[in-house]
């Protein structure tokens, strides 16, 4: 029996089942690319409004930053200003009367100050852009601590803002310019900031009008606002720190604007996307442009700003390549030298304001140039192109690029003629103080110089009525009268010795340095300082060693600081028990130094000694325990060693009293 036939045919429902997949896979492909294309639609928007959203964003952080390096730009143009103005204060060029008008031309042109004070050290006002100057107590008590941390940094610092008290308004951020002199404080320079205009004139207008822009300190307490756009919608913000010395604020950002909306009609959107697209892309390249144009504009002007800033300069300034070329001169160098700058850039050496006499030396210091060898500083001399000499100091320094390359060298060229003659007008007031100090020591002792010549002139009168009387008695014999003429010889001797002595002592006279023997030095003014000596009781002990190294000085100038010593220990031992009153004067050599050899002499006394508080301002200028004195004794006697190459010191007498020793050095040795 054959089996039958199980599914060998297609059911209705198996036919049905068949199209029933095929129209649902038919339909639901289109569908799910119509839903994805709906997706999409919807997704693209939304993308879009994400990336709007961030693009704004990321603008406003960039024009926030923009605005933050405005802020630090004109703030550090501000802070330059200021310290010009105190540069020119501690070196005397800006007096109080001319202080005014410097400062009103500076704040009409920086309307972000709302006064600049200048204090003294006491903190009292010198003078102010205000009609009524203020001094340190009516500042803040932020402004206060500030200044007095300044002070103690000694660098400008900023102030926390504050309102100043007795003022309602503005909120002040005041920058303290600490002024030193010498490493002593003179006084400050208090510019002022009105907080609330830093925004007003430093924030562009067109910044201001889509952002609500406010600074606050670092625990956001606001300080000052500006909502020239209105108030911002906490939508687009950012919060920039601005770091300044001694104070942080930080500057927010808040824009105006919302956020981006989902157009509901996706074509029109579309089309109004692309056209809004194209207007965005028109505003941006003109916002690039005009970014760009102002860029070009502010480099411009710092260009101009420097430039103007080197031609302003008194120091000249030279740059050189590697191969010694000149390839900058400023307009102060070609002032100095008399050259234009058209005929310096290019040149090679020789130059032409090379002096022929020193010729040598510029070649070697070329070379050394050449080989990367420098001097940091040195001095020379310069011709100006009509032939006359000046006496320059050079700075050089490596020329660096922008990559830490080497590129040449550049030079300050100083014109120090006026240095020069200050320095020899002040040796010439020195030996004019040298001479006035001798004269007045000759005074002090003109009485007894007056007592020590009456004796040989007395003496002689005696001896000469003596042989007169002899002659006049008639038969006297030519033997007779020799013992009283030498007499008189002997006594004219010694009173021409003693006038000598003074006219050395005392003339005036260019200082000459020649080889001298110490021992002759101490035997020229023996006579002097005996005179002095047997006024106050003293004994003169001297211990000079025969054979001792000549040095190289000046005789007249050493004997001064001999016999002021020797006054002052005479002086120190009038209270001194008569046993005591002995004045030493002992020369020896040292050779504690390697290779080197010294004269010394001391001077010993056994008088009062030196006290504690006397001692740090012993060589001082002016300074004196005697209430005749000028003070200028010892400060002479150690600049007249130290100009002979030696040094002047003092020492406590073990047995009682002062030794003042000074060294020379010998006759062939290098000085100290």
């Amino acid at each position: 029996m054959k089996p039958p036939a199980i599914n060998a045919q297609p059911t209705a429902a198996s036919l049905l089942l068949a199209p029933s997949r095929k129209t649902t896979m038919r339909w639901l492909i289109p569908f799910l690319l119509v839903l994805l294309f709906l997706l999409t639609l919807i997704w693209l928007p939304r993308q879009a409004q994400q990336m709007e959203a961030s693009e704004r964003l990321e603008q406003l952080i960039a024009d926030s930053l923009w605005v933050e390096q405005a802020i630090r730009f004109q703030l550090s143009r501000d802070d330059e200003s200021m310290r010009i103005i105190a540069r020119e204060i501690v070196g005397n060029h800006l007096h109080q009367d001319q202080f005014r008008a410097r400062i009103n031309a500076l704040l009409r042109n920086n309307r972000e100050f709302y006064r600049v004070t200048w204090l003294d050290v006491e903190g009292k006002p010198v003078a102010s852009s205000d009609d009524f100057p203020i001094g340190r107590s009516d500042l803040s008590e932020p402004s206060r601590m500030t200044e007095q941390r300044a002070r103690q940094m000694r660098r400008p610092l900023y102030s926390p803002p504050a309102v100043p008290p007795g003022i309602a308004e503005p909120t002040l951020m005041d920058y303290h310019v600490p002024m030193f002199r010498d490493n002593h404080y003179v006084g400050s320079l208090v510019a002022s900031y009105a907080v609330v205009r830093i925004l007003n004139e430093m924030v562009p207008w067109w910044f201001a009008q889509d952002n609500e822009i406010s600074l606050t300190d670092t625990d956001d307490s606001v300080i000052a606002r500006r909502t020239a756009g209105g108030p911002g919608l906490n939508v687009y913000t950012h919060r920039r720190e601005l770091e300044l010395p001694g104070l942080t604020l930080v500057l927010h950002t808040n824009s105006t604007k919302s956020a981006p909306k989902l157009l509901p009609n996706l074509l029109v959107g579309s089309v109004i996307v692309l056209s809004l697209g194209l207007l965005w892309s028109l505003w941006a390249l003109w916002r690039d442009i005009n970014r760009r144009t102002q860029a070009e504009g502010a480099l411009w002007k710092e260009a101009s700003f420097r430039a103007a800033m080197e031609n302003s300069l008194i120091t000249g300034m030279r740059a050189r390549d590697l191969q010694g070329r000149i390839t900058y001169v400023n307009p102060a160098f070609c002032k100095m030298v008399g050259i234009d700058a058209e005929q310096l850039v290019g040149k090679i050496p020789p130059m032409p304001y090379w002096a022929p006499e020193a010729i040598d030396e510029y070649q070697e210091r070329f070379s050394n140039v050449l080989a990367g060898r420098i001097t940091p500083q040195f001095e020379t001399i310069f011709q100006r192109s009509n032939g006359e000499r000046f006496p320059v100091l050079i700075f050089e320094a490596p020329l660096v690029d922008q990559n830490g390359k080497q590129t040449g060298w550049m030079g300050s060229i100083l014109d120090i003629s006026e240095r020069k003659r200050a320095e020899d007008l002040n040796r010439t007031q020195e030996e004019k103080l040298q001479a006035s100090a001798r004269l007045a020591c000759m005074g002090e002792i003109a009485s007894t110089l007056a007592h020590e010549l009456n004796q040989p002139l007395g003496a002689i009168s005696s001896y000469a009525t003596g042989a007169l009387n002899m002659v006049k008695q008639g038969s006297v014999e030519p033997s007779a009268l020799t013992p009283a003429l030498e007499k008189i010889h002997a006594q004219a001797q010694r009173a021409g010795h003693v006038i000598r002595s003074v006219h050395q002592f005392v003339r005036k006279r260019e200082p000459a340095r020649t080889p001298l023997q110490v021992k002759q030095l101490i035997d020229n003014v023996t006579p002097l300082i005996e005179l002095q000596a047997q006024q106050f009781f003293v004994v003169l002990q001297t211990q000079v060693p025969p054979r001792l190294p000549d040095v190289l000085g000046d005789a007249v100038l050493l004997e001064q600081v001999i016999l002021n010593l020797t006054r002052n220990g005479i002086q120190a031992m009038t209270a001194s028990p008569p046993e005591r009153r002995i004045l030493r004067i002992v020369a020896e050599i040292d050779r504690s130094q390697p290779g080197t050899e010294a004269v010394v002499v001391s001077v010993i006394d056994q008088g009062h000694g030196i006290a504690e508080e006397v001692a740090a301002r012993l060589f001082s200028p002016f300074f004196s325990t005697k209430a005749e004195g000028m003070g200028m004794g010892l400060n002479i006697c150690r600049t007249t060693i130290e100009f002979h190459g030696g040094t002047l010191t003092y020492t406590d007498n073990p047995a009682g009293g002062t030794i003042f020793r000074f060294s020379l050095p010998a006759l062939g040795a290098a000085p100290a």
